[in-house]
């Protein structure tokens, strides 16, 4: 799989964080557990994620599952058996006229922030974006978290907006930074088949 040559390119260089080169993939009904253990985390400690009670297990489920019918990226990234993130693009809104836009979403277990993971899972996420139709990537970025501000700039997504105030979570005020790159094309040509 072309994400395994990207993970391995990737940790060229790096320091040896990891037992094995992490293995990207996509996931899987079995993988919600630790998916939605990873998300909980981000929904009790961080401005990340705006939800406030985290998603089931169940609905973890569901998630991948209408992923998968839809022809959207839902990838993990693996050392062995632990899933060390996860990453996954939906359309950026649900009206028909959006259907080549997505946003993108990623979280990485605890452990493992700061070491890579998350550059890791957008490459290979962006790749399968593009491969999936997708003209634009969007993150919306909850709280404006410097790290995934970072992180998205690396890989050529520029600021396209901020929303002020739009969020309140742990006694504070949050801003939704908005960033924004092309995938393809991107809007220089019409898609072969129009959305709708």
């Amino acid at each position: 799989m072309r994400f395994n040559r990207i993970a391995r390119l990737f940790m060229i260089g790096q320091s040896a964080l990891m037992t094995n080169p992490p293995i990207i993939r996509n996931a899987r009904s079995e993988d919600s557990t630790q998916i939605a253990e990873i998300y909980a985390h981000h929904v009790h400690n961080g401005t990340a994620s705006f939800d406030t009670e985290p998603r089931s297990i169940e609905a973890t489920v569901a998630k991948i599952a209408e992923c998968a019918k839809r022809g959207w990226p839902f990838l993990i990234c693996a050392d062995g058996q632990v899933i060390l993130g996860y990453a996954y693009a939906t359309q950026f809104r649900d009206r028909p006229a959006y259907g080549l836009a997505c946003e993108d979403s990623i979280y990485v277990h605890p452990d493992n922030v700061g070491k890579g993971v998350g550059k890791l899972l957008l490459v290979a996420l962006v790749d399968a974006a593009e491969a999936a139709g997708f003209r634009q990537m969007l993150a919306v970025i909850g709280g404006g978290e410097p790290a995934s501000v970072a992180l998205h700039a690396s890989l050529g997504f520029e600021h396209v907006g901020r929303m002020r105030s739009v969020g309140r979570k742990f006694g504070r005020w949050l801003d939704s930074v908005y960033m924004q790159r092309a995938l393809g094309a991107g809007g220089s040509q019409p898609p072969e088949k129009e959305p709708g």
